[in-house]
């Protein structure tokens, strides 16, 4: 099965090379024939991945990352040229899956493109389907938290945090070893993007009183408590 991956970008040029790059790896490319007209051909398509440029015409990547989200779980990408740690941690914040600054070697983003897409797609440490954690139920498929009669609904990487922390069985989870289990490769990742996944995983829990049911352990990384 080809994955289609929607593309959010005016360059011409750039939206052309990623293209013909993501097209040699069998991948479907789509992408919005006009900007006021975004979410038209999101629904359309259907992708199983979307990258977004943060600078666009009429509304910013950001607003069309609050978009997809209000609506789907599909994974996101930044690509953004400006230089400004706030942007990547927004980004992350509105639940993006991972932020790559321009200039970028296509490679490293195609590499990018392929862990995101074999996370999401092939992430089958599914057993048990359902996992108890301070009387709150984890599914694990559909990315939902139930506890007390309220749900909460998790992004992918919310949800993978989660659900290796809470499997540590009050073990500590070293930074390092949840960035490889949500990137693959680490060398290409900011460590301020982690701790703006942990920021928002604490956010969403807090909802259902569990913020504090994860602790840091400064200088080791993270574990999931009983409360």
């Amino acid at each position: 099965m080809n994955r289609n991956i929607f593309i959010i970008e005016d360059d011409a040029l750039l939206l052309e090379a990623l293209r013909e790059s993501l097209s040699q790896w069998s991948y479907e490319v789509s992408s919005p024939s006009d900007f006021a007209g975004v979410m038209e051909a999101f629904a359309e398509h259907r992708p199983h991945l979307v990258i977004i440029d943060i600078q666009l015409p009429k509304f910013d990547g950001f607003h069309w990352c609050r978009e997809i989200r209000a609506v789907s779980k599909v994974p996101i990408i930044f690509l953004s040229s400006r230089d400004h740690p706030t942007d990547m941690i927004m980004a992350m914040n509105l639940g993006a899956d991972d932020y790559v600054q321009k200039p970028f070697h296509m490679d490293v983003l195609l590499a990018k493109v392929q862990a995101v897409l074999r996370r999401t797609y092939t992430y089958e440490e599914v057993s048990p389907d359902m996992m108890e954690w301070n009387q709150a139920l984890i599914d694990v498929h559909s990315g939902e938290i139930y506890k007390d009669g309220k749900t909460i609904s998790l992004t992918r990487n919310e949800l993978l945090i989660l659900a290796a922390l809470v499997r540590s069985n009050h073990k500590i989870v070293s930074r390092h070893e949840l960035m490889k289990k949500l990137w693959d490769d680490d060398q290409y990742v900011n460590d301020n993007t982690l701790t703006a996944n942990i920021t928002r995983l604490r956010q969403q829990l807090a909802a259902l009183q569990l913020a504090e049911g994860i602790v840091t352990k400064k200088g080791l990384g993270y574990m999931a408590v009983t409360l």
